[in-house]
């Protein structure tokens, strides 16, 4: 059996390396995420033993009663003088293995990451629902997380914010939190939702919409005079509107149409691409409803959605993903490869590159 490292040590040591994540896998050293590549750390080769005896160091007996019966364990931990991680525990040929993600304490502002002023603007709402949708790690959680952050600091609202696990932890500023956690404090988001309603919420933050229930009670509550914020995993904003319409039956796709032109506020799409000379940029794809694309939504005609985002640009506050690429690889902020690698339409990006030189 291999020595067993500390893990709060080695969590400490990733913070320091400003990686983004942990992997432990037996057969393996440890290996870290540093933009966006993995890099093995100059330490042994961990086996079964030594991950199952550093992951069970920092968890409760409850936690490993939970992950022997279910064989995964979600979670999220705030160790004192070293950070706060989304973690989840996994077998992996009979051993134990973990992903450590590690979320930042300080909650970056819209302007500190750069994002589109528009976000201001979309936050103001009062109702409907606003989608930050996109693979795993493309900075979902820290973008809703900037949004929620933007709304504590200049009106006083209720937000209620139901995850799998709870991530950012934001401090009561102007706004009052509720941070539910699926699981411990709620059994599933469809049920926290249910009873949402009876808390007295002004924005509710939705970590996953991942079923119909889910997805029904986010409509209705953005319906009813609620600010809803949720995340899916899609990777652009037509998709994004046909993944909601696709979890209903064909009987009940005509309401739920209904319900989206009217309620759904915007879906922001985004990835993170590296950048030249090291970190990422997160590049987003935005969708502002508009009369002509709640009228495509009700009519059954998304896939037209993309050319209506196509000419509502300018004052609209909307960008496809080909507009933000072509830009940041002009300012040579991006490679033109990996602005290529990540296009979900190379070929609309191609043209558009050619047509700027």
């Amino acid at each position: 059996m291999n020595k067993v490292i500390d893990i709060k040590k080695l969590l400490k040591n990733i913070v320091a390396h400003k990686a983004s994540d942990l992997h432990l896998v037996s057969r393996s050293e440890p290996q870290i995420r540093i933009g966006g590549k993995l890099v093995s750390l100059d330490l042994p080769k961990l086996d079964g033993e030594a991950i199952e005896e550093m992951c069970y160091s920092i968890i409760t007996e409850k936690q490993k009663k939970a992950f022997e019966a279910n064989k995964e364990l979600d979670f999220a931990i705030q160790l004192p003088n070293v950070g706060r991680f989304r973690a989840n525990y996994y077998r992996t040929m009979g051993d134990v293995a973990a992903a450590f993600r590690v979320i930042p304490t300080k909650i970056p502002s819209i302007d500190e990451l750069g994002a589109p002023q528009i976000y201001k603007e979309l936050i103001k709402r009062e109702k409907g629902l606003i989608l930050v949708t996109g693979p795993t790690g493309s900075g979902k959680s820290t973008t809703l997380a900037s949004m929620l952050n933007e709304i504590n600091i200049t009106e006083r609202k209720h937000i209620i914010t139901v995850e799998d696990p709870v991530e950012f932890i934001h401090e009561n500023k102007q706004s009052l939190f509720s941070h539910r956690n699926v699981g411990s404090d709620t059994n599933s988001f469809a049920n926290a939702l249910k009873y949402a309603l009876r808390e007295d919420p002004d924005v509710i933050l939705i970590g996953e919409m991942r079923d119909k229930e889910t997805i029904s009670a986010a409509l209705t509550a953005a319906e009813t005079g609620h600010l809803v914020f949720g995340t899916l995993h899609t990777n652009s904003a037509a998709q994004t509107v046909n993944r909601i319409i696709d979890v209903f039956s064909g009987d009940e796709q005509p309401q739920v149409r209904a319900q989206l032109s009217t309620s759904l506020v915007a879906v922001i799409s985004q990835a993170l691409i590296p950048k030249i000379g090291g970190g990422r940029v997160a590049v987003p794809e935005i969708l502002i409803t508009n009369p002509a694309i709640a009228n495509l939504i009700r009519e059954d005609k998304v896939h037209q959605i993309y050319s209506q985002m196509q000419l509502g640009q300018g004052v609209s506050g909307m960008q496809t993903q080909t507009q933000v690429l072509v830009k940041l690889v002009k300012d040579g902020i991006i490679e033109k490869d990996d602005a290529l690698r990540y296009s979900t339409r190379p070929d609309e990006l191609i043209k558009a590159l050619q047509n700027t030189i």
